[in-house]
């Protein structure tokens, strides 16, 4: 049976618009606005990494310029979002917390596994005794318990045995993230943050495969199985692809064939009216966007989509970088017109320009130059900067 080729054009047209990328960033940025953003994103990708200002709030100002810092940590402490890991740690918004008991009863096996590779032995004994200090003292961050314990010497992730407990218990669901002073996490137990009627939801293991699944194609709009079970990254390819055959056998699923930047088609699922909703054209503005917007987070779905290849040079050795330590996708209406290098540079409040360099073929006219210096004007803003400093062969 031949399939549907979907083209190009439509497929990135309704890529962006399931992530909020078409409409102008106009809104409040806070509040029940923001709130609204976080229920239609599902989640933002949280990262240490401040070049700029750190990728939660790159996501959020890419679609609420007026966004500020604050305003998520407000949604935080009203409980309306909680944190823990998709396919890396998140902000998530409440109304999904029901369904990560699933992926807490899993990681619960999974670390234990896990850590005995790459953890040092004795964290397990230490649960009690790091539950009982919070539940009688109250929050607390890894440099609050383990006190008489020897700190590692083997790097990053060499923790000692506490913290590695403080870790497992949240991952496994025992505790929950209360707050964050700057990017230190402060644990409490999960009953004295989650709020009671999303604590006492229980799902089926197959209502959270069906959740997942439904509300990843609806973020993505078309998909195959293994993007819409890595999406989330709580259900098992083998359980997203039995989802997506038992929709499809339901009519609740189409196969369509997509047309890619390379030109081979790939086959995905779809929901079967998916052409017929209503879309915003794409807003001409340029935006400058997070390496993990969650529109590109799937480098290897962004190449398809924008043919446009990103990866983050941070540990890659400074004379072997392409670009550059940390480098920013630039958006243009539907189209990845480029990558820039620049950094806040907060002791002299001077967003520091060093270069953009163009998509091929891409004119760098000077309506384009403007466009993408108030662009630029924007992001200082966000990263409390108020000038902008740029190097003289700035555009490559």
């Amino acid at each position: 049976m031949t399939l549907p080729l979907i083209p190009l054009a439509t497929v990135r047209h309704h890529h962006l618009a399931r992530h909020r990328l078409c409409e102008t960033p106009t809104g409040a940025g806070k509040g029940q606005d923001l709130h609204q953003l976080m229920q239609d994103l599902t989640f933002v990708q949280l990262d240490s990494i401040s070049t700029v200002a750190r990728a939660h709030h790159m996501i959020l100002h890419a679609r609420r310029t007026n966004y500020r810092p604050k305003a998520l940590d407000k949604l935080m402490s009203d409980r309306l979002a909680f944190e823990h890991w998709t396919h890396d740690a998140s902000v998530i918004d409440m109304d999904n917390f029901g369904h990560w008991k699933l992926k807490f009863a899993r990681d619960a096996v999974t670390l234990k596994a896990r850590y005995k590779n790459w953890r040092r032995d004795g964290y397990e004994e230490k649960f009690n005794t790091v539950l009982k200090r919070i539940a009688d003292h109250g929050p607390c961050c890894s440099s609050d318990v383990g006190a008489d314990e020897k700190k590692g010497s083997g790097g990053w992730w060499d923790w000692h045995p506490s913290k590695t407990a403080l870790e497992y218990l949240w991952r496994s669901g025992k505790l929950s993230v209360t707050h964050r002073q700057g990017f230190r996490k402060f644990y409490d137990l999960t009953e004295r943050v989650i709020p009671q009627p999303y604590l006492n939801m229980q799902y089926l293991p197959e209502e959270t495969i069906a959740h997942t699944c439904t509300t990843a194609l609806d973020c993505l709009g078309f998909a195959t199985a293994g993007e819409i079970a890595a999406f989330w990254d709580i259900i098992t390819p083998a359980e997203a692809k039995q989802w997506c055959a038992d929709e499809l056998a339901a009519g609740q699923l189409i196969e369509v064939e997509l047309e890619t930047a390379q030109g081979k088609p790939r086959r995905s699922f779809a929901r079967p009216r998916v052409l017929e909703v209503p879309l915003m054209e794409p807003t001409k503005r340029i935006r400058i966007l997070s390496p993990f917007d969650p529109a590109l987070r799937d480098r290897k779905r962004t190449e398809r989509l924008f043919g446009f290849h990103y990866r983050i040079e941070v540990f890659v050795p400074e004379a072997k970088r392409q670009y550059g330590y940390y480098v920013f996708p630039v958006l243009e209406g539907d189209r990845l017109i480029g990558r820039i290098d620049m950094k806040a540079d907060r002791a002299r409040g001077v967003m520091a320009v060093r270069a953009f360099w163009p998509e091929a073929g891409l004119r760098m006219g000077s309506g384009r130059i403007k466009a993408l210096t108030t662009a630029i004007e924007r992001t200082a803003r966000l990263s409390a900067v108020t000038d902008t400093e740029f190097a003289p062969d700035w555009i490559r």
